[in-house]
């Protein structure tokens, strides 16, 4: 008997110590192209995530890649890096989720959740309506 209790003791400890802190995945992240680094920051309750880093921040003439999708005129004339691509993520139940995630490549918005995996990899599922219509993404931490 005492070797069942020591088990469900040890189950109880390992599943209690797996809860995931809400600040866990503020950071930085490098995204699954491997063409972007993206700094995860909370601002009140919510979270949100910008751009700081590209692979190839200039486009063919030199010049910083602006955010040329984005449907906002006033924000075509803006740099990528700087652009913010999470917004209004809250924290709930070892999950990110309520927010929006923004594709500089289309300009297009999504509804999003994300999940952490571990502490160094993170799940980002984008989609339209329903989350089983869109897709998911795994960036990996780097700070």
């Amino acid at each position: 008997m005492k070797n069942i209790f020591a088990i469900f003791t040890c189950l109880f400890c390992l599943t209690a110590s797996a809860k995931t802190n809400p600040d866990d995945i503020v950071g930085i992240w490098l995204n699954a192209s491997g063409e972007g680094q993206i700094q995860i920051y909370k601002e009140g309750d919510k979270y949100f995530g910008k751009i700081i880093w590209l692979k190839e921040p200039n486009g063919p003439k030199g010049n910083p890649k602006l955010d040329a999708n984005n449907p906002d005129k006033l924000l075509q004339s803006k740099p990528l890096i700087g652009a913010l691509i999470l917004r209004n993520f809250k924290y709930d139940d070892d999950e990110w989720n309520g927010g929006r995630i923004y594709d500089p490549k289309n300009g297009k918005d999504y509804k999003c959740f994300m999940k952490l995996k571990d502490l160094k990899t993170l799940s980002l599922r984008g989609y339209i309506g329903f989350s089983l219509l869109g897709r998911t993404e795994v960036w990996t931490r780097v700070k």
